[in-house]
């Protein structure tokens, strides 16, 4: 049976004539693959436009796709055919013998058959599950990028201004204690203040706590991250404290990009800081209470606690002092004045001096600060100086030569997009016109996402005419190109099922997903074209190209034969896509959050593509070769070889 099955009739063909079919067969392909690398190139080409760090994090993907391609396409017509001038001798079975192909034909042929003989109903199919798709995709949320599991979680709690460093060494000790206390933490690193660098802005107020996690196969049973930072949140519910969660790497990437430390913020502009703080506090009522909406808090903009030093001129002149003497004095006993370093190995520590913490703790502690005068010995400080606390703000930030105060908070069990537009309009409904000179201005990633959302809609129109011309020089034809070009919506079909059946929201990484599948998709489309314009040579050789001698039963034989020739390559393209693809919805770690929604629209469309184009292409352009026939007679021919 097994050898009955594999039997084959062998033909034997002469070197020269094996040698014109291999020349035959790469001039074929070679037009087809020139312009499909152009058209996959030009895809990417959304993705180069990208910039800040969205473009950061998929350029090299677009440079190695590009350059892929490139080098894909030189070694096809160059070292393949060569390649398979040396292995490809000897005796040769015809291509109908192969069982694989018998048994996909067997398959196949019905298929098409019915495609072509039900036809308004295989386009209605088609054309309800395009609409259908859409309206699934406008369900969807929509955020700049996926959120990217660090396997951490970074802890902002936000204090009064005029917290104390003991106060906040104390409140920082008191909240690890308690988030070491969950199970599925495993280290606990706090920082209170700010280090000496220009890219740490953080105020005194502002506690950073790193919390390490624990292995997932060490977490309690069903409970997920989402659940560990609800449990921590509700746990760190401190009076005087706003608690703030997020991760390590993006908060920085937030913070640097676009000053501000959370998902999103809105920043307050104008000339007066009172006023300013004002309208932030109003912003932030009109905020409340809206879903999605977490770790509402307004940025501190007065609170602080100056020391203010009336220095008393007349006082001055009687004791023989300047006001050097005096600031001098104040700088060493409260500041601290630099007395030279000490050399420990490699490093090198400044040593300063001032008074210790017990005397420089109080207004009365001040006003004891000793004074030595020239000629009457040592004063208080009290004699020459008037001493009081004063509020100020306890950081001044400016932008755009204007005061800038911001309204700051997370995006939580919703999506980014849909939180921020009712947040906006619930802030437009609830203040009204701002004063003459104030303005708000919408920030964090939120900023990003309406960045990347213009640069593709500015780009994508561009694009697609680039891919029409390409496709006009492959084919000659307007009308051939136009019907190329207008198939590949029902292509991506597939690809919209799959992230809305997945739960993903619309991102920068699910538009790349499905840029990478729209070029593969006009690439395959191309190439089955080809097929098919071959067939059509074959049958005008043969018929000749008249409406009299051709007749439809025959048209549609040579259309099945060949989209046939396509449809084991095709398969074989199927099956290599999804097994490289399909692998990275299982994975785990660190990048996976953010692959995912990148696979999903390619893998559900290279499948509804591959059906498309095996089945709807060759229908529309047997449907276009039947109206050439009926209307002018002829059909129009485009020579598929260089």
């Amino acid at each position: 049976m097994i050898k009955k099955l594999f039997s084959r009739n062998y033909n034997k063909i002469d070197e020269q004539e094996r040698l014109d079919i291999i020349e035959k067969s790469s001039k074929q392909v070679s037009r087809g693959v020139f312009y499909s690398t152009i058209i996959i190139i030009t895809s990417f080409l959304p993705v180069f436009m990208l910039t800040g760090q969205e473009g950061k994090l998929f350029h090299p993907l677009a440079y190695t796709k590009t350059f892929i391609m490139l080098v894909d396409a030189l070694l096809v017509v160059t070292l393949a055919p060569v390649i398979i001038s040396f292995f490809m001798k000897g005796k040769f079975a015809d291509e109908s013998k192969n069982p694989i192909n018998r048994f996909l034909e067997r398959i196949y042929e019905p298929i098409i058959r019915a495609c072509m003989k039900w036809r308004k109903t295989t386009i209605g199919i088609n054309i309800l599950a395009l609409l259908v798709s859409v309206p699934l995709l406008m369900s969807l949320g929509s955020e700049f990028m996926p959120p990217l599991d660090e396997q951490s979680i970074l802890f902002m709690p936000v204090t009064l201004p005029d917290v104390s460093n003991e106060e906040a060494k104390r409140i920082l000790q008191v909240q690890d204690k308690i988030i070491k206390s969950v199970p599925e933490v495993d280290k606990v690193l706090g920082k209170a203040g700010r280090a000496s660098t220009a890219t740490d802005n953080s105020p005194i107020s502002m506690i950073e706590t790193i919390i390490m996690l624990k292995p997932k196969s060490e977490w309690r049973e069903g409970i997920t991250k989402k659940d560990i930072v609800n449990e921590l949140d509700a746990k760190m519910q401190i009076p005087g404290v706003v608690n703030g969660w997020t991760q390590p790497i993006i908060n920085r990437i937030n913070m640097l990009a676009t000053g501000i430390r959370t998902d999103v913020g809105v920043k307050v502009y104008g000339q007066n800081l009172d006023s300013i703080y004002v309208l932030s506090e109003r912003v932030k009522t009109a905020l409340e209470g809206i879903p999605g909406v977490k770790d509402l808090y307004v940025d501190p903009i007065t609170g602080g606690k100056y020391l203010t030093i009336d220095i008393n001129r007349e006082a001055l002149g009687r004791y023989g002092l300047s006001v050097n003497d005096v600031n001098m004095i104040v700088e060493s006993a409260i500041g601290g004045s630099p007395i030279g370093q000490t050399i420990e190995g490699r490093q090198r520590f400044s040593i300063s001096v001032r008074l210790a913490q017990d005397y420089r703790n109080s207004i009365e502690q001040f006003n004891r600060i000793p004074i030595k005068t020239p000629a009457l010995g040592t004063i208080p400080l009290s004699s020459v100086a008037t001493l009081k606390f004063e509020n100020g703000p306890p950081m001044i930030t400016s932008e755009n030569a204007m005061l800038r105060g911001a309204v700051l908070f997370n995006v939580r069990d919703r999506d980014l997009g849909s939180t921020v537009k009712e947040a906006v309009e619930t802030l437009n409904s609830k203040m009204g016109t701002m004063p003459n000179g104030y303005y708000v201005e919408w920030s964090g990633q939120y900023e990003n996402l309406i960045r990347g959302q213009q640069t593709l809609m500015m780009i994508l129109p561009i694009v697609l005419l680039i891919i029409f011309v390409s496709l006009y020089l492959a084919f000659k034809s307007i009308r051939e190109a136009f019907f190329s070009l207008i198939t590949v919506p029902f292509a991506l079909i597939g690809g919209a099922y799959m992230v809305y059946f997945y739960g993903v929201n619309l991102s920068v990484a699910v538009a790349v997903g499905f840029i990478a599948l729209f070029g593969i998709a006009v690439e395959t489309g191309v190439v089955m074209v080809i097929y098919l314009n071959d067939a059509m040579q074959q049958l005008v050789k043969l018929r000749g190209n008249s409406s009299e001698t051709i007749s439809m039963e025959e048209l549609k034989e040579y259309v099945i034969a060949g989209a046939a020739k396509r449809l084991r390559p095709k398969i074989m393209t199927v099956c290599v896509a999804l097994f490289g693809l399909v692998p990275v919805l299982w994975a785990t770690g660190v990048g996976s959050d953010v692959m995912q929604p990148i696979v999903l629209p390619m893998i559900g469309g290279v499948l509804t593509s591959s059906t498309h184009i095996l089945l709807v292409t060759p229908l529309i352009f047997l449907m276009t070769k039947e109206y050439e026939l009926r209307k002018f007679g002829k059909m129009e021919v485009y020579e598929v070889h260089h």
